[in-house]
């Protein structure tokens, strides 16, 4: 059957030589044309085959991983507690020394760092608590295989991961882990994932001013966390060494103080923290609605702690939050703190309150320096400092030995007045030079500057028996003999511009007899700045509350 393009032969006129050459020209042009693009058809689609069979293989190969079992994400299901089979032997970060050499070890922590050398090799950085580990993961026959050396170099920095491995001791210092072993990995799993991009990085927010001011001049790029992105990111920021550091620097504090007082006769007690009125005047206090009733945040245990020592239990003490409503924006000052607070019968002088706080910071300081040698050590890699300088027989000098003091250095302040934070800073400058202590007491302060409990000293009513403590010029402690004549402490209550009828239980708890008394307080957080020389009270508070801040 003829096409019907097509003409027949007999009709079409006959081809001028011409025209002849040029089809003949560009049938040929037409032929190469044709054979060309087909070579090139055939090429792409010999490499997609490959493409699909080098896919097919590695499917094939990780499906038949003999060593898929030692590693991979957990499933959930395994981590759900259920009746263990068989307890697994766990060994800490910390723990890990050469003693341990050539042992199986299984430990948990963070992947802080990973770093792929080849499809063979890669290295693990695992923290726990502030401490960390190289782990290396090399592909062997039977042992780990390339496929576990990916899954290892995919693993997001920050995942919880548990390693089992063997131990072993490199003949080169290792400079980027507190351990100086290894672990040859033989099993890794991710536990938990962290997500792929951190809003902080732990190296960037563990990175000392000095460490950034040499990268700066180096002219090297180096990330400064600053302290509001810090705070805004805290549970991140608390991983690094030195935050580990502070806060267990803080729990040993809190330890020392609850088990010297213990030693000493003192009851543990817990006051309420919603009370009817302000526990030390003024006007910051955080007010609230108490079921219809105005009511406040405790600004202190003070009254509740005094009622104690009516209530004839001797030696009390607290360790419990502290609310205070002030706008300050200082290094120093935060709106909720942790008060350690104690209370005592006076035999015959204030002085034994005194002597209780000597004996205290004493030991305190030295079992902070004896058993928390890792801990400022990390602290001061990142914030570094001197070691504080005290004596065995703490220092005591009245208020006007310091005012005098100052005078003679060119400072005029007022000698019945309080002390201003430059002031003080500048009495403990002079201190340190004269008596080589960073650590002493100032007793005798004027009665005017002191909460209306405070008991006016016999020979002179514009002063009082109480005191202030400090460490490296700052004011860490007030305390003093408190007012037991419920009379004297009415009067006192009313000059300071205190409701009476809001604190009526607690002057009428003196009514019944009460024997004298006095006590101290002094917050955690400012303890631990201070010893540690740090420049902000936000350091040392977990989840800091300010004037501005009230989350995380």
């Amino acid at each position: 059957m003829s096409n019907e393009s097509e003409t027949p032969s007999s009709v079409s006129d006959p081809p001028q030589p011409e025209q002849s050459q040029a089809e003949d020209e560009s049938k040929s042009v037409s032929k190469k044309a044709a054979k060309k693009e087909a070579a090139k058809l055939e090429k792409l689609r010999r490499r997609q085959e490959a493409a699909l069979a080098s896919s097919a293989a590695s499917l094939s190969v990780e499906e038949d991983d003999l060593l898929a079992a030692n590693y991979g994400d957990v499933p959930l299901p395994e981590l759900q507690s259920k009746t263990p089979a068989d307890v697994r032997s766990w060994t800490e970060v910390g723990s890990l020394n050469e003693a341990l050499k050539d042992q199986y070890v299984l430990v948990r922590g963070r992947a802080q760092t990973i770093r792929p050398v080849s499809k063979n090799m890669a290295f693990v950085v695992v923290r726990e608590k502030g401490f960390t580990l190289q782990c290396v993961v090399t592909a062997t026959p039977d042992v780990v295989s390339r496929l576990m050396v990916k899954f290892v170099s995919g693993v997001n920095r920050e995942s919880i991961v548990d390693v089992e491995g063997i131990v072993s001791v490199p003949k080169d210092p290792i400079t980027g882990a507190t351990q100086q072993v290894e672990i040859q990995v033989r099993k890794f799993y991710c536990v938990n994932k962290a997500v792929p991009n951190l809003p902080i990085n732990i190296e960037d927010a563990a990175r000392s001013d000095i460490e950034f001011e040499k990268a700066k001049q180096a002219g090297e790029q180096a990330v400064q966390v600053h302290q509001d992105t810090r705070l805004d990111n805290r549970v991140i920021d608390i991983r690094t060494p030195a935050n580990q550091g502070i806060f267990r620097i803080q729990c040993q504090v809190g330890t020392v103080f609850r088990q010297f007082f213990l030693s000493e006769g003192f009851v543990e007690i817990h006051t309420p923290k919603l009370i009817a009125g302000s526990s030390e005047g003024g006007a910051s206090v955080f007010k609230l609605d108490y079921k219809g009733q105005p009511a406040c945040l405790a600004q202190s245990p003070q009254l509740h702690k005094q009622m104690a020592i009516c209530g004839d239990f001797g030696r009390v003490f607290e360790i419990g939050p502290v609310f205070r409503a002030e706008n300050s924006f200082t290094h120093r000052h935060l709106c909720e703190f942790t008060g350690l607070d104690v209370e005592m019968e006076i035999k015959n002088h204030y002085f034994e309150v005194m002597d209780i706080v000597d004996r205290l910071f004493v030991a305190m300081f030295d079992s902070l320096t004896k058993n928390c040698v890792k801990e400022l050590e990390a602290v001061s890699r990142q914030y570094p400092f001197e070691p504080l300088k005290y004596l065995r027989k703490t220092l005591r000098l009245t208020f006007e030995e310091g005012v005098q003091m100052l005078k003679d250095a060119g400072v005029e302040v007022d000698p019945l007045g309080d002390l201003n934070t430059e002031s003080e800073r500048k009495l403990g400058k002079l201190v340190l030079e004269k008596y080589g202590t960073e650590f002493y007491i100032l007793h005798r302060y004027p009665l005017a500057v002191r909460p209306f409990y405070t008991m006016p000293c016999y020979d002179n009513p514009a002063y009082s028996n109480s005191f202030d403590v400090f460490i490296r010029g700052e004011e860490i402690i007030s305390g003093a003999q408190r007012v037991h004549v419920p009379e004297l402490l009415a009067e006192r209550a009313q000059a300071c511009g205190i409701d009476v009828n809001t604190i009526s239980t607690y002057i009428d708890s003196f009514r019944y007899g009460a024997p004298p008394h006095g006590g101290f307080g002094v917050g955690l957080e400012r303890v631990v700045m201070l010893f540690c020389g740090l420049n902000n009270i936000r350091k040392t508070s977990l989840f800091p509350r300010d004037p501005n801040r009230i989350a995380p």
